[in-house]
């Protein structure tokens, strides 16, 4: 009789640690870690941009094929952004000032899903893929971009409260001249870059990083189109859910 118990106990041990093997399996396959880092799936705490700041301009490149892949990327099921309730009030301030100054806020990115994360790094381990090499990354070989940064296996977008974005001149109905575009692999993306812009692309970036940490932001010393709210609400949380509004509403 005790024979039996024990078997009994050491099968359903094994059947226990069986499911566990596989759940681990399964988000290690996801690329994403089975810990505090894991994906979530709450989207309680975020928002629209659009429906949050108004007054802001969507330009969703990673919903497009205009991006450094060349192709729309894996999350993006909508060309809209998502984005932390916190983040986006303090983006409210951050579209008032601009407007002061005859300026909106164009958002390139903002909540970013693991999923995409993952598609990045498939697409940086394929060398031979250089389609979209001459736009932006023309001074560099593809085989460097994990080394030096520009390829990573885990982003802050992916905690929702980081943005890309440029300031969008109401006066002329353009872009503003920032000295380089958007998701350019180069020193030239350096917030502190000089080289060979002009005074007035030096000042533009000076004018949109004075905005954005005036309102809680902090820029990142590699990308001058890239802000983390500073008391971001989820420092240790890594979303895989998609870029799509159901899923807001489906919280709701």
């Amino acid at each position: 009789m005790y024979g039996r118990i024990v078997r009994w106990i050491s099968i359903v041990v094994a059947i226990a640690l069986l499911m566990l093997c596989c759940a681990l399996s399964g988000a290690l396959a996801s690329g994403v870690e089975p810990s505090e880092d894991a994906a979530e799936i709450d989207t309680s705490g975020f928002v629209s941009l659009a429906e949050a700041v108004p007054d802001v301009l969507l330009e969703i490149r990673y919903y497009s094929t205009y991006n450094f892949v060349g192709d729309r990327i894996d999350g993006y099921e909508e060309p809209c952004a998502l984005i932390t309730r916190e983040a986006a009030e303090a983006l409210k301030g951050a579209a008032r000032d601009a407007e002061e100054q005859g300026y909106v806020l164009k958002i390139y990115d903002a909540y970013r899903p693991q999923t995409a994360v993952d598609n990045f790094i498939e697409w940086a381990e394929d060398v031979d893929d250089t389609c979209m090499k001459a736009y932006f990354y023309p001074e560099l070989d593809k085989s460097v971009l994990f080394d030096q940064g520009y390829i990573a296996e885990k982003s802050g977008h992916s905690r929702g409260s980081t943005v890309d974005l440029t300031l969008f001149d109401m006066r002329t109905g353009k872009d503003v001249d920032m000295g380089g575009t958007f998701d350019y692999f180069g020193e030239r993306s350096h917030p502190d870059y000089t080289g060979d812009l002009t005074e007035a692309q030096i000042e533009n970036r000076n004018i949109l990083r004075d905005i954005m940490m005036k309102n809680g932001f902090q820029p990142l010393d590699t990308e001058w189109w890239h802000f983390t709210l500073k008391d971001e609400p989820y420092p240790d949380t890594y979303f895989a859910f998609p870029v799509c509004e159901d899923v807001l509403s489906a919280q709701q």
